[in-house]
């Protein structure tokens, strides 16, 4: 089962932090005042979500603000990806469920990544035979 399938008739409920709630409800504050409208509308149709080419649309759009190099595979989904990395530590089970992923062979293959310095703490952490 790939990774764009993987999620497909699965439901899940992950919890918010009070940061992202707050961020939450701001961005519904700067839409046309509907309080249970989408946190990204449509541009033409408040009620609605906006589409992908619109996300995308806005990704590039902020991507050029901050000053970021475009780079293949940076996107909206890169973010999942950092998600997982970022939260490595945790038991992947605990992981799978915030992350909403199904299959934790999925976060293995496709979302997590990492890096050297990760990989350099596990070699100096690793006992050693004092003979």
């Amino acid at each position: 089962m790939d990774a764009e399938h993987e999620k497909t008739g699965y439901e899940h409920i992950t919890p918010l932090t009070a940061e992202a709630l707050a961020v939450l409800e701001e961005a519904r504050g700067m839409g046309r005042g509907k309080k249970n409208g989408p946190v990204l509308p449509s541009s033409r149709d408040a009620t609605r979500c906006a589409n992908r080419v619109s996300a995308f649309l806005w990704w590039k759009k902020a991507q050029t603000l901050s000053g970021l190099e475009p780079k293949p595979g940076r996107g909206w989904h890169s973010l999942r990806r950092k998600f997982a990395t970022d939260l490595m530590d945790l038991p992947l089970k605990v992981l799978c469920e915030l992350g909403g992923w199904k299959s934790p062979q999925t976060v293995l293959r496709c979302y997590q990544q990492a890096d050297a310095g990760q990989l350099r703490t596990a070699l100096e952490s690793r006992p050693r035979d004092r003979t």
